[in-house]
């Protein structure tokens, strides 16, 4: 695929796997980018995963033909965009690697070598000439590695950025919205570095970007406003969408009728979105992109001996673990002898940055009733306000 008249695409994709990161789901598998920049010398910018090696070097070669690489340049350490570094550097001796002085750290350790003798530590600010291609080496470190940077070609107005304005989905796979799969991606991978993202958009806020190439999703040629606005609300931790999502667990059915209840009342009193999620059942990671996509949270759960349910926790934990803030939280609470699930969750996000409380919280013992239900009522009053 050409990118520009100098820069070619030579990743792959992936529809084999499962489990991105052995942990999120990928129904529509995932992409892993690489790109050559072909000039009076030849850069390929990152390498692919392991269980695609020939098909990336079959790629190169395409583009290639009889020459040989100058340059690989490897912005982020990650196995899935580093695997095949010895196997490059096997290939073409004469090429010589271009990365931070943390990656070739990292290098060492995931392949027995840092190529002392054929290496670039490139640093911030530095620049490296292929000839009528400048690239600039810009920093982004916990980006969400220590080692990453990212890689500007001024000549054609490109930015490299690594794993930064990525997404989840292989790139021959229909995409009609780019915001789903990359906040789930963003939220999940990224989410806990949003000060360090704020600072990379700083940065990339001096240069003039015509073109994004991520190493996942596709290349961003169009309205970069868009994608750029969105990582700006991400990292920053502000509200995306006007709305409330409801998370819940449920053993019996009785706190799902609850919160089922409450969506129907919010629904009725006009909310703009009232997305529902049982978190033993549907994706977690997508209720934990929604926990950050919207600005208020109804958390509802059984007292489960003596503590939360389990699923319940593993959320919350989640959404600590991202820096989750700036958010209104209700909590609906079911327990038979000794309900204690409001106090549990309270404590757990009390030290969450700028998180509010509902006032008008809901008891269940054990099954919904009236008073449970005007508490459902006045719950859905205070959390449209």
């Amino acid at each position: 695929m050409e990118i520009t008249n100098d820069i070619r695409y030579v990743g792959v994709n992936d529809h084999k796997i499962d489990l991105f990161e052995s942990q999120y789901a990928v129904p529509h598998g995932m992409a892993y980018n690489s790109y050559v920049i072909v000039d009076e010398k030849t850069a390929v910018m990152d390498t692919v995963d392991r269980r695609f090696t020939q098909e990336w070097l079959d790629n190169i070669e395409k583009v290639l033909g009889d020459r040989k690489p100058d340059y690989l340049i490897i912005q982020h350490m990650e196995p899935d965009h580093s695997a095949n570094i010895k196997v490059f550097m096997d290939k073409y001796p004469e090429a010589t690697i271009v990365s931070s002085a943390v990656a070739f750290n990292m290098m060492k350790n995931f392949y027995g070598d840092n190529y002392t003798d054929r290496r670039i530590i490139s640093k911030e600010g530095e620049t490296l000439s292929l000839g009528r291609h400048i690239l600039h080496f810009v920093a982004a470190p916990m980006v969400h590695w220590p080692e990453v940077m990212i890689t500007y070609d001024e000549t054609d107005k490109v930015l490299f950025s690594a794993d930064a304005f990525g997404k989840f989905g292989a790139n021959d796979t229909p995409d009609d919205n780019w915001a789903d799969e990359a906040r789930r991606y963003y939220i999940g991978i990224v989410g806990k570095y949003g000060e360090q993202v704020q600072a990379l958009l700083a940065k990339a806020g001096g240069l003039d970007i015509q073109i994004i190439c991520s190493t996942h999703g596709p290349v961003l040629k169009e309205n970069l406003g868009y994608y750029i606005g969105l990582t700006n609300t991400w990292s920053s931790y502000a509200v995306e969408d006007e709305g409330v999502v409801i998370c819940y667990t449920s053993v019996y059915g009785h706190t799902r009728e609850a919160a089922l209840l409450l969506q129907k009342k919010l629904q009725e009193k006009g909310c703009p979105a009232v997305p529902i999620y049982d978190l033993a059942r549907d994706d977690m990671h997508k209720a934990i992109s929604e926990a950050f996509r919207y600005g208020r949270i109804i958390l509802a759960t059984t007292t489960y001996n003596m503590g939360i349910f389990p699923p319940m926790e593993t959320f919350i934990n989640n959404l600590k673990e991202r820096n989750f803030q700036k958010r209104k939280v209700g909590i609906i609470e079911n327990g038979t002898w000794a309900p204690k699930a409001k106090k549990i969750i309270t404590d757990m996000l009390s030290d969450c940055k700028d998180i509010t409380f509902c006032q008008n919280n809901v008891t269940l013992k054990s099954a919904m009733n009236a008073q449970s239900d005007a508490q459902l009522d006045a719950l859905a009053d205070e959390i449209m306000q």
